[in-house]
C-alpha cells in the first residue's frame, strides 16, 4: 500500500511535470507572437511619427515657398518703380546740366523754375529701404521641446500582477464576486481585465482540455461580480490584469473558486417498471420502450449558492435503492438519487409537448411505493393534466388548488431547505407559479411522475 500511494504520487508529479512542461512551451510561443506583435507595433507607431514629420514638412516648405514668392515679386516691383524714377532722374539732370552751360545771364533767366522741378523729381520722395528683409520668417520655427520630447520616447513599465483574495470572493446564489489588490509601487493603472473559465479541476488552470477564457474588460475598481453564471461545472478558474494606458501588465496568479451545484441523476432503481430511465430522462413506457409521453429532468442545468459561508449547500447521497420495493400500482413515479438537506437548490424539468399528464415536485424518503406525489404530508408538487382540458394545479397532503396559470415548457424549482421555501417557477418567464411554506424535518428528493 505504501509503495503503491508512492507510485500515485509519482504518477500525479509525473502528470504535473507534463503540464508544466506544456505551460512552459505555451509560454515559449506566447513570447514569441507576442515579440513580432510588438515589434510591428513599434513600427506602426515610428511610421506614424514619420508621417507626421512628413506631413509637418510638406505643410512649412509649401509656407516657405508662398512666403519666397510674395517677397520676390515685392522686391522686383520695387526695382522696376527705382528704374523708372532712375531714367527721369537722368532726364532732369540731363536738363539741369543744359542749363548750367548757358553762358548768357539773360538766356539763364529765361529758364524758370529749373530749382523747383528738380526739387520735386520722384528719387527726393523715394525711401531707400527694401520692402521686404531676405529672412525667412516662417522657419523662425523652435523645435527643442519636440526633439526633447521625442528624445523622451521609452517603453513604461508594465503594471505589476494583482493579488487576488481569495478570503474576499464570494459565490452566492448565480454570481461569482471576485476581489484583488495592487501590490505597492504597482505602477499607473489605468483599468483591469478579469478573465474567467469553467472548469472540472480544482488546481491551477490546465493547459490542454480546458475552456478558453471569458474576457471582462475596462473594469475600474479592484472587485467585480460575475452574474447570470449557471454552474454546470464543479470549479471556475479567475485571474486578473493590470492595465495602464500604455501596456498591460501580467496576470495574477489564477485562483480557483468552487461552485457548487445541485446536480442529481434519476435512480432507476426506485422507478415504476413501466418508466424507461436514463439518467436524467425518463418516459412512460408501458410496451418496452416505444412510449409516447416523455418528460426530461435537465439537472445540467441546476445552481445553488451559500448566502454567507455559514450557509452553504450540504448535498448528500441517498442510498441506492435496492433494498426497497419500486414504485407500482398507479404511482408511475421516480425519484432523484441525490437528497437536499440544507441550503438553497435549484432545477428545471423539460417537458415534451406530447406529454399529457406529469408531476414534479420533492418528498422525502418515507413516499411509499403505492403513494403518489402530492397525496401525502412528506410530499409536495406542481401537476399538470392534459388529457380532457389543460387543468395545472398544486399538492400536498392529498389536497389539490388549481392555478390560474399557462402551462410552461419548462418548469422550475427552486427549494430553500432552511428557509422552508418550495416554489415552482415558469423558467422561460421567471414568473412564480406557486410556492409552499413549510418547515422541512427531513433530506428532500427530486420526484417526478409521468
Amino acid at each position: 500500500e505504501s509503495m503503491q500511494r508512492i507510485v500515485s504520487n509519482l504518477a500525479n508529479k509525473n502528470g504535473e511535470i507534463h503540464n508544466f512542461i506544456d505551460m512552459l512551451k505555451h509560454t515559449i510561443e506566447n513570447i514569441q507572437v507576442n515579440s513580432s506583435n510588438a515589434i510591428s507595433e513599434l513600427d506602426e507607431e515610428f511610421n506614424g511619427l514619420y508621417s507626421v514629420l512628413d506631413e509637418m514638412r510638406g505643410s512649412m516648405a509649401n509656407t516657405v515657398h508662398q512666403e519666397e514668392a510674395r517677397k520676390i515679386k515685392m522686391l522686383q516691383d520695387q526695382l522696376s518703380q527705382c528704374s523708372r524714377v532712375l531714367e527721369s532722374s537722368e532726364e532732369l539732370m540731363e536738363l539741369a546740366a543744359q542749363s548750367l552751360d548757358i553762358k548768357d545771364p539773360v538766356e539763364f533767366m529765361k529758364v524758370e523754375n529749373m530749382e523747383w522741378v528738380v526739387t520735386r523729381a520722384p528719387a527726393f520722395r523715394m525711401s531707400m529701404k527694401s520692402a521686404v528683409s531676405d529672412s525667412m520668417t516662417h522657419l523662425m520655427v523652435d523645435f527643442t521641446l519636440e526633439r526633447h520630447i521625442l528624445q523622451a520616447v521609452h517603453f513604461l513599465p508594465a503594471p505589476k500582477a494583482p493579488e487576488i483574495n481569495v478570503a474576499a470572493c464570494v459565490v452566492a446564489d448565480n454570481c461569482v464576486t471576485v476581489s484583488w489588490r495592487m501590490p505597492e509601487d504597482g505602477g499607473r493603472i489605468d483599468h483591469f481585465v478579469l478573465e474567467y473559465r469553467k472548469t472540472n479541476f480544482d488546481g491551477p488552470p490546465r493547459v490542454k482540455d480546458e475552456q478558453r477564457w471569458e474576457l471582462i474588460d475596462c473594469i475600474k475598481a479592484t472587485e467585480y461580480t460575475l452574474s447570470g453564471l449557471k454552474f454546470d461545472t464543479k470549479y471556475m478558474n479567475l485571474r486578473v490584469q493590470a492595465c495602464s494606458k500604455a501596456v498591460a501588465g501580467e496576470y495574477s496568479d489564477p485562483v480557483t473558486l468552487e461552485t457548487k451545484a445541485f446536480v442529481f441523476r434519476l435512480d432507476s432503481t426506485s422507478s415504476h417498471l413501466n418508466l424507461k430511465v436514463e439518467d436524467s430522462h425518463v418516459e412512460w413506457d408501458s410496451t418496452g420502450g416505444k412510449g409516447q409521453e416523455r418528460v426530461k429532468g435537465k439537472e445540467n442545468k441546476s445552481r445553488s449558492g451559500a448566502l454567507s459561508p455559514k450557509r452553504t449547500s450540504v448535498n448528500t447521497r441517498s442510498l441506492q435503492r435496492g433494498n426497497r420495493d419500486r414504485f407500482t400500482g398507479e404511482s408511475y413515479t421516480v425519484l432523484g438519487d441525490t437528497a437536499v438537506a440544507s441550503g438553497q437548490h435549484y432545477w428545471e424539468v423539460k417537458v415534451q409537448k406530447d406529454c399529457k399528464c406529469y408531476s414534479v415536485g420533492v418528498t422525502y424518503r418515507n413516499l411509499w411505493k403505492f403513494d403518489q406525489l402530492g397525496k401525502t404530508n412528506s410530499s409536495w408538487c406542481i401537476h399538470i393534466n392534459k388529457w380532457l382540458q389543460t387543468i395545472i394545479s398544486v399538492k400536498h397532503n392529498n389536497k389539490a388548488k388549481t392555478l390560474d396559470k399557462p402551462v410552461p415548457d419548462t418548469i422550475g424549482v427552486y427549494c430553500d431547505f432552511d428557509g422552508g421555501h418550495l416554489a415552482f417557477y415558469n423558467a422561460n418567464s421567471k414568473d412564480l407559479l406557486y410556492i409552499f411554506r413549510t418547515k422541512f424535518t427531513q433530506p428532500l428528493l427530486p420526484g417526478f411522475m409521468v
